[in-house]
């Protein structure tokens, strides 16, 4: 398997993974601490919450199909990024606990790196097999 595909796998998983199970199948008590840290009520913090999952998963089905979308790449590098300063914004805590944010986001934007260089890549190869 390429370096390729191992990094869309890995990010699409993680994506998918991330809006399923803390989100949808069960609220995880950090997401309800990073919705209730924004002063949302009760009910809206669950339907954001919800909300946030379902995003998450159409995100993780476009990013696995459009893995070599340089707009999509940069679109979850900048998500990831975001993602990041609100949580060191809003719940710096979290920064420093087992399984935080930083080691998960830094490492997808790092795949989504590979994704750019290796893409890149790919598109001079055609374009040299293309002239030959």
């Amino acid at each position: 398997m390429s370096s390729l595909q191992i990094a869309r796998f890995i990010i699409s998983f993680s994506w998918l993974y991330h809006g399923i199970f803390p989100k949808l199948f069960h609220i995880a008590p950090l997401e309800k601490a990073m919705t209730a840290s924004i002063g949302l009520s009760s009910e809206l913090s669950y339907l954001v919450t919800k909300s946030m999952g379902v995003g998450e998963i159409i995100f993780g089905v476009l990013f696995f199909i459009f893995y070599r979308n340089k707009a999509i790449i940069l679109l979850n590098i900048i998500g990831l990024s975001g993602l990041l300063c609100f949580v060191a914004i809003l719940q710096p805590q979290l920064l420093i606990e087992a399984f935080n944010p930083v080691t998960t986001n830094i490492a997808l934007i790092g795949f989504s790196l590979i994704l750019l260089v290796e893409t890149k890549a790919e598109l001079k190869n055609e374009h040299k097999e293309e002239k030959v």
